[in-house]
């Protein structure tokens, strides 16, 4: 490994990045992942991505919704413009190396690093003593759903961050442990306006599939309509847009709204304060629910067309789950031979 916790030349650059399939798919996901998945396998990047499954029953999923879920997050990626032909696609249950690197890497990872993961406090609460230890392992089978492909980047929201960095520590252990130099260095990759798509009722909070009112999120099945109605409801404050992007300080939803608008138009939150700098909101969040329905509507309709016939959808992942394994399969060998597992 070089110096300074740089990735090896020895390791081709490569994506891997995975939504889970619990409830259905939300700008959250669209602007905060997919379209940055879609940049990347545009800019020729060699490209993984994952409808992470065993992820979700960490927590009750209803066996029927969770094939439905599944194949909504597959059928977002594809209509988003990620080409199962560019990149690889699949589900994650269906390449079981996933599982069997995850068992490995629970060996490696500490007690006293899992104990530290912000995010499985917060979903435990104060209910730790009940949930599933699915859920405690959760990030050690994130890095080796990462690791398995030898993926040196992974485009995670900044609420991830922490666990590419865990994915970081079992690497660098797993390689000092064996005396090899095996496992890459994943950099996580964090970029672009909106980030973290908030709740259009309360811009202190994430947009959550799992909000208590629709209206809440904008769902990427949403129609027109729909899109217009949520945009147009969505809480503001009295005053307008500002004249610097400072004056969004301590204003979330505004703020928000900014975000949302500059994700979607491709440019910077300060551009589109510069742009509509003493605009009332009476202008701005209809101009924002037009762009937002201009861009999404699509979407939206190329992903019910491929809701209808599942056996579409079934087909593209079961033909990335086999290219998948063809690249999975020789590192996890590899990684039984490293540790000594006869085979």
């Amino acid at each position: 490994m070089s110096e300074g916790g740089q990735t090896s030349p020895a390791f081709t650059p490569r994506i891997f990045s995975g939504i889970k399939p619990s409830g259905g798919l939300t700008l959250g996901n669209y602007l905060g992942a997919i379209k940055k998945f879609v940049a990347a396998q545009d800019a020729g990047k060699d490209s993984i991505f994952c409808v992470v499954d065993l992820h979700a029953i960490t927590v009750w999923q209803d066996p029927k919704d969770l094939q439905v879920a599944t194949r909504e997050v597959a059928a977002g990626y594809i209509a988003s413009g990620i080409d199962p032909t560019k990149s690889i696609l699949f589900n994650q249950s269906q390449v079981p190396e996933h599982a069997e690197l995850g068992w490995i890497f629970n060996c490696v990872a500490r007690v006293g690093w899992m104990n530290r993961m912000t995010q499985f406090k917060d979903k435990a609460g104060n209910n730790a003593e009940k949930v599933s230890l699915g859920l405690y392992a959760y990030p050690s089978l994130m890095a080796a759903d990462i690791l398995l492909y030898h993926a040196t980047h992974v485009p995670v929201g900044d609420d991830q961050k922490q666990h590419v960095e865990l994915t970081r520590d079992i690497a660098a252990k797993f390689n000092h442990d064996y005396k090899v130099d095996f496992f890459p260095m994943t950099e996580p990759v964090i970029e672009g306006p909106a980030v973290r798509v908030m709740n259009l009722r309360d811009g202190s909070k994430k947009m959550s599939k799992s909000g208590e009112s629709d209206m809440e999120r904008i769902n990427m099945l949403d129609d027109a309509d729909k899109i217009a109605k949520k945009f147009k409801k969505a809480k503001t404050d009295p005053d307008g847009i500002p004249e610097s992007i400072e004056g969004l300080d301590g204003r979330p939803e505004a703020r928000n709204l900014v975000n949302i608008y500059a994700a979607l138009s491709d440019q910077s939150a300060e551009a589109v304060v510069a742009e509509y700098a003493g605009a009332g909101w009476g202008k701005f969040k209809p101009t924002l629910a037009d762009l937002a329905v201009d861009k999404l509507a699509p979407i939206s309709e190329e992903m019910r067309r491929l809701m209808d016939d599942t056996a579409e959808i079934d087909k593209i992942l079961r033909l990335g789950a086999e290219r998948a394994r063809d690249i999975a399969s020789p590192i996890l060998k590899k990684t039984y031979e490293i540790v000594g597992l006869v085979r």
